[in-house]
C-alpha cells in the first residue's frame, strides 16, 4: 500500500498521483472537447430536433440529417462559397505576409543594435498628423505625404542632431508588442475613414493590409525569441566563409527557423481565420468572410443554432486538419525560449 502511494524516482510520480491526475486530465478533455461534440451533434439536427429540447445521442435521441448542409449549400443558390473563399484568401494572405514582414523585422531586432531618438519618433508621428491633416481639408494623399516627408528630413537633419538619448531593441519590441494591448474598437473607426477617404473599402487588399498590421507585432515577438535561441556562431562561421547577410539568412537561419515559422504561421492564421470585428467594419457584400456569414444567421426568427454549427464546422474543420498536419512543428516551435540558460 505504501508504494501505491510513493514513488522511488522523484521524476516519476507514484500510482496514486497518476491516477489522481488521469482523473483531472479525463474532466478537462471533456470539458474542453464536450463544445465540439454539442456542435457536431447539432449540425446534423433538423430545426424541431433543436427547438424541442436537448438530445444528446445520435440515433437514440434523434435521427441524425444532413438539412443544415443542404439548406447552405445547395437550396440557397451555395451563399457560403464566396465568403469561404474570401475568407481563406483574406487569412492567408495576411498570414504570409505577416510572417515574411514579421520574420524580418524580428531578425533585424536580434541582430543590429537599434538606438532610435525618441525627439525623432515625435518628429515623426507629428509629420503623420501633418499628412492627414493636409489631406483632411482636401489635399491629394500623395502630394501630403511628400510634404509631410520634406518636413521630417528637414527636422532630421537640423535640428534631429541635437536630440539626446536612444531607444534600445528590448525598447522597439515591447513597443512593437503594446500595439496588441489596444482593442481593435478603439482603432476600428480611423481605419474605417480612412480606407473610405482611399476608396479602398469592400476590397480585400484593405482587409488584408488591416490583417496584417493587427497581427505583425504577435509575428516579430514570436519570432524574435526564436532568432534569439539560434547560436550567432553559426552566422559568424558563414561570415568568415565569404557569405554575405542575405545569404546566411536565406541558407542558414530560415532552415533552422522552420518550427518558429510554421508556430507563428499557424497562430497568426488563426487570428486572422477568426476575425470579427474589423471584418464587419472593412467588408461589403462582395468581401464578407465566414464569421459575419455565422453571425447574420441570427435573423429575425432567432439563432438558427443548426446553420451556425454547420457553418463553424466548416470553418474550424480546415484549421484543425492543418494543426494536425504541422504538431510536430508546432510542438517544437512554441517550447523555444520556455527555458533559457
Amino acid at each position: 500500500m505504501k508504494r501505491f502511494f510513493s514513488s522511488p524516482n522523484p521524476f516519476r510520480p507514484s500510482p496514486a498521483w497518476m491516477v489522481v491526475s488521469y482523473i483531472f486530465l479525463f474532466i478537462w478533455a471533456f470539458v474542453v472537447l464536450f463544445p465540439f461534440y454539442w456542435l457536431g451533434v447539432t449540425a446534423f439536427k433538423l430545426p424541431i430536433d433543436v427547438s424541442s429540447g436537448p438530445k444528446y445521442l445520435p440515433f437514440v435521441d434523434f435521427k441524425p440529417s444532413t438539412h443544415a448542409f443542404e439548406e447552405l449549400l445547395f437550396e440557397t443558390e451555395n451563399f457560403v462559397s464566396r465568403p469561404y473563399m474570401n475568407t481563406v484568401s483574406i487569412a492567408l494572405t495576411s498570414s504570409i505576409c505577416t510572417i515574411v514582414i514579421g520574420s524580418l523585422a524580428a531578425y533585424a531586432l536580434t541582430r543590429f543594435n537599434y538606438q532610435p531618438k525618441p525627439g525623432l519618433v515625435v518628429a515623426f508621428a507629428v509629420c503623420i498628423g501633418i499628412a492627414i491633416l493636409l489631406i483632411h481639408n482636401g489635399m491629394g494623399w500623395r502630394p501630403a505625404v511628400i510634404i509631410a516627408t520634406l518636413i521630417y528630413l528637414l527636422v532630421a537633419v537640423t535640428i534631429g542632431r541635437r536630440f539626446r538619448g536612444g531607444l534600445t531593441n528590448d525598447d522597439v519590441a515591447f513597443w512593437l508588442v503594446s500595439q496588441r494591448m489596444l482593442p481593435p474598437v478603439a482603432v476600428i473607426l480611423p481605419i474605417y475613414m480612412m480606407f473610405q477617404q482611399l476608396d479602398l473599402l469592400n476590397t480585400r487588399i484593405a482587409i488584408i493590409i488591416t490583417y496584417t498590421a493587427a497581427n505583425l507585432p504577435l509575428a516579430i515577438w514570436f519570432m524574435r525569441d526564436y532568432f534569439l535561441s539560434i547560436p550567432i556562431e553559426l552566422e559568424e562561421s558563414a561570415f568568415i566563409d565569404g557569405a554575405s547577410r542575405y545569404q546566411v539568412f536565406w541558407r542558414i537561419v530560415m532552415p533552422l527557423a522552420v518550427p518558429g515559422l510554421v508556430a507563428t504561421f499557424l497562430i497568426v492564421l488563426v487570428f486572422a481565420w477568426n476575425e470579427y470585428l474589423l471584418g464587419l467594419y472593412l467588408s461589403g457584400p462582395n468581401t464578407q468572410m465566414m464569421p459575419q456569414l455565422v453571425a447574420a444567421q441570427n435573423a429575425t426568427r432567432g439563432p438558427q443554432w443548426w446553420n451556425i454549427s454547420a457553418l463553424v464546422l466548416m470553418m474550424v474543420g480546415p484549421i484543425v486538419l492543418l494543426a494536425i498536419a504541422l504538431e510536430r512543428f508546432i510542438a517544437r516551435g512554441i517550447l523555444v525560449g520556455a527555458v533559457k540558460g
